[in-house]
């Protein structure tokens, strides 16, 4: 793991943990000192938390950790609910051999890290995700659905979802991965359509649960589970 890795990986768990709270500055000159890093990694890595948008860049002010108000995630999801049925359901019938492939490489994938259960696991995972969505937006073939889901999706909040599921969550989100591949694989668009909106509600859920619900949902969450070990 390189100097800039690790800074990334130090500030990204400091957002999830809340010690680097939405609307906070991360500052450079801080970081530095207390990792005793020069300059050049924190700046690498606060360019790939910009890119990945876990931070936006305020000029002549830094790094400011992005804001996402409950209000604007139950946005996304209501949007993304009614957008992404509508992409498996075009899928259906237009994906080819090679596509579905590619999702149940993508699937496999994903149900292979789910067993390690670590923090780069999830991250893994919620990249994988991204490229099996982006998959059934290109099978879907529709330029107009692509350009609004690019616009409505939003990486953090993706990958923020995944942090707050517990284990038999995570595994629930696999399945629902296997049972679309399925549905896509017999040309049946209602059932794809189905298996999605359930799969985004699920999301929904775990990323809108109360952070106080999380020790009383039966299990740890992995979030917590991780970032306490």
């Amino acid at each position: 793991m390189t100097a800039a890795d690790r800074v990334y990986q130090i500030i990204k768990k400091r957002i999830l943990d809340g010690q680097y709270p939405a609307g906070s500055y991360v500052r450079e000159a801080i970081i530095g000192q207390e990792l005793e890093l020069s300059r050049t990694p924190i700046r690498e890595a606060l360019r790939r938390l910009v890119s990945d948008g876990w931070v936006e860049a305020i000029p002549h002010h830094g790094a400011r950790v992005v804001a996402w108000t409950q209000r604007d995630v139950e946005e996304v999801f209501e949007l993304r609910v009614l957008l992404e049925p509508q992409v498996v359901r075009r899928a259906a019938p237009r994906i080819n051999a090679e596509q579905l492939a590619a999702l149940d490489d993508l699937a496999e994938q994903m149900e292979v890290l789910c067993e390690s259960g670590d923090d780069a696991s999830v991250d893994e995972i919620a990249e994988l995700n991204n490229r099996f969505h982006a998959e059934l937006v290109a099978a879907a073939d529709s330029p107009r659905l692509q350009r609004l889901l690019e616009t409505i999706v939003q990486i953090p909040v993706s990958r923020r979802s995944f942090h707050r599921y517990t284990r038999s969550e995570l595994h629930g989100s696999m399945q629902h991965h296997s049972e679309l591949i399925r549905a896509l694989s017999l040309g049946d668009g209602e059932w794809a359509a189905s298996v999605m909106r359930t799969h985004i509600l699920a999301a929904r859920a775990a990323q809108l649960r109360p952070a106080a619900c999380d020790e009383e949902v039966g299990e740890p969450v992995l979030r917590r589970r991780l970032h306490r070990a």
